[in-house]
C-alpha cells in the first residue's frame, strides 16, 4: 500500500512556514525582559535573518535593513491585518506584540547596508 500526498499540499512550503513559526515563538519566549532595547531588537531580528539578509543585500527577499522604523512598523501591521499579503509574513507578524514590532523596527532602522568587500 502506498501513501499518496494531496496535490494541493506543498510539503516544503508548509515545513518552512512551520519552522519559521516555531523559531519566532522560541525567540519571543527567550527574550530577556532585562535586556536593553538594542539587545531585544537584535534578538528579535535574528528571526528575520532566517529569510532577510541583515547585511542589507537583496537576494530574492526584500531588504529590511536601513528602512526607517515607521515604514517597517507600518508594514508589519499591514501583514498582521492582511492589508499586505504574504502567508509567512502574516504568521511572523502575528507572533510579535506591538512593542516587539516597534523594538525590532527601531533596531533594523539603525543597521546600514554593508559596502562591498574585496
Amino acid at each position: 500500500m502506498s501513501v499518496r500526498r494531496c496535490r494541493d499540499e506543498n510539503p516544503s512550503g508548509i515545513a518552512r512556514l512551520l519552522a519559521l513559526s516555531i523559531s519566532a515563538a522560541a525567540i519571543v519566549c527567550f527574550v530577556n525582559s532585562g535586556a536593553t532595547a538594542g539587545d531585544r531588537g537584535a534578538q528579535l531580528a535574528s528571526t528575520c535573518a532566517s529569510c532577510h539578509r541583515l547585511d542589507g543585500r537583496d537576494v530574492g527577499v526584500p531588504s529590511i535593513v536601513g528602512l526607517d522604523a515607521a515604514t517597517l512598523t507600518e508594514a508589519m501591521h499591514a501583514f498582521q491585518s492582511g492589508a499586505r499579503v504574504s502567508q509567512i509574513m502574516h504568521v511572523m507578524s502575528l507572533s510579535l506584540s506591538d512593542d516587539e514590532i516597534a523594538t525590532v523596527s527601531s533596531y533594523l532602522a539603525t543597521l546600514r547596508v554593508e559596502t562591498h568587500r574585496p
